[in-house]
């Protein structure tokens, strides 16, 4: 919801060129975003791993160390980005009626990407100790600002795109300020001083080692959404915002494996840990049963309601049949990362994060950007057809998944 908001005030209350900015501009800050949440996850499964084998100490290090790291990295994305915003949109293929909305969208979201990163970084810490629900007391209030923000900036004030964009920027502020005061109150499994945030470069070589596998895969799977997006874009403006649409819709379908391949990795790290490999495959069994019920249920809505969905996004009728007909495509995806998003974060709780990287480089380049562009050429286009570029890209990182399953429990007979 906290993501989706802007797109669903502006789409009710703004233009085609509106919707068109909020999506391309969200597509971009969700690359940064996605970057950032990778290489948070060397945090997770560090401190998972270390907590399992009862290294406290070693735990209150890491976290120190890795604020230090992120802190970096947030300056580094705000000054940056108020330069690359324009380039970054140009290689989106932003519709000229939408480009200048996009690239003030961006700015303004990056200028809020301390935040992003402060959040990440303490969402990881706790995840990594088995508490979840601390980002989400958090994002749920700063959710409850950011409609209220988007209503007062977009539909009073009409201020459209940049309205949209100040209020993300407010809430996520907000979000960090209630997570560091949640966090003074918590009981923490590990002793933690402020004077533990420096530059310990061994830790944080472990952190981007794990990390940055991670990080680069969720990059190119972007990158992968990205160029399709681009390709999108490239077929006008209803498709553009047809598919920014979907896209939205997509991001709640997939809260649920995502939600699983997250939990998955910090439980697997601490049972790692612990030398419990019986609970982690209990888990990554659990994990994909679960989601998958879950996934049946988005699915179905997905296919045979796809319009009823995308007019929570759109008024405009030909945006909203350009969406469900991409959705239709997305269906299927719903019962296929079920079982990817489980076993990516079966393997990055063992750490076995190159291997991650590998299969996502595979998945993205391999086939979801060449399926979506040979289907881009074939006359009428349609947008179900390029959409099944993404289930297909699964199907063939599913079956990586079992192969590298297979050559886990050998190497783990010989041990």
């Amino acid at each position: 919801m906290y993501g989706a908001v802007d797109l669903m005030v502006v789409g009710k209350f703004g233009s085609a060129a509106d919707i068109s900015a909020v999506s391309t501009g969200a597509q971009v800050m969700t690359t940064l975003t996605t970057v950032i949440v990778g290489l948070s996850m060397g945090t997770t499964i560090l401190l998972g791993r270390q907590i399992g084998e009862k290294k406290t100490k070693d735990a209150g290090r890491t976290i120190g160390a890795s604020i230090y790291l992120f802190m970096i990295l947030g300056l580094i994305l705000t000054i940056l980005m108020q330069f690359a915003a324009p380039a970054a949109v140009r290689l989106m293929k932003a519709p000229e009626e939408a480009f200048s909305r996009t690239v003030a969208y961006v700015r303004i979201c990056s200028g809020g990407a301390l935040f992003i990163v402060a959040f990440n970084i303490l969402g990881s810490v706790f995840r990594g100790i088995g508490n979840s629900k601390m980002p989400l007391v958090a994002v749920a209030i700063a959710c409850v600002t950011n409609i209220f923000g988007d209503l007062l900036l977009v539909a009073v004030f009409p201020l459209g795109t940049a309205g949209a964009a100040i209020a993300t920027v407010f809430a996520q502020a907000l979000s960090v300020a209630l997570s560091v005061i949640i966090i003074r109150k918590q009981s923490l499994p590990f002793e933690f001083r402020l004077s533990m945030v420096r530059g310990d470069g061994e830790l944080i070589r472990r952190v981007t080692q794990l990390g940055l596998p991670i990080a680069f895969q969720d990059l190119l799977v972007s990158i992968s959404f990205l160029v399709i997006t681009a390709i999108v874009n490239s077929l006008g403006l209803i498709a553009s915002a047809g598919v920014g649409v979907a896209e939205k819709i997509c991001g709640f379908i997939m809260l649920v494996p995502s939600a699983f391949m997250q939990s998955m990795s910090a439980f697997v790290a601490q049972n790692f840990g612990a030398h419990k490999m019986d609970r982690a495959y209990k888990a990554l069994r659990a994990g994909i049963v679960t989601s998958l019920a879950f996934g049946v249920i988005m699915g179905y809505f997905a296919f045979f309601y796809g319009r009823v969905l995308a007019f929570a996004f759109a008024k405009d009728t030909e945006v909203i049949s350009a969406a469900a007909a991409y959705l239709k495509a997305y269906a299927i995806d719903c019962l296929l990362v079920s079982f990817l998003f489980c076993f990516i974060g079966f393997y990055n709780g063992l750490g076995r994060t190159k291997f991650v990287m590998l299969q996502g480089i595979a998945g993205s380049f391999g086939v979801r950007i060449p399926v979506s562009f040979f289907m881009s050429r074939i006359r009428p286009v349609s947008l179900f057809m390029i959409g099944l570029a993404t289930p297909c890209s699964t199907s063939v990182q599913i079956i990586l998944c079992f192969i590298m399953l297979a050559v886990v429990k050998k190497a783990e007979q010989k041990s």
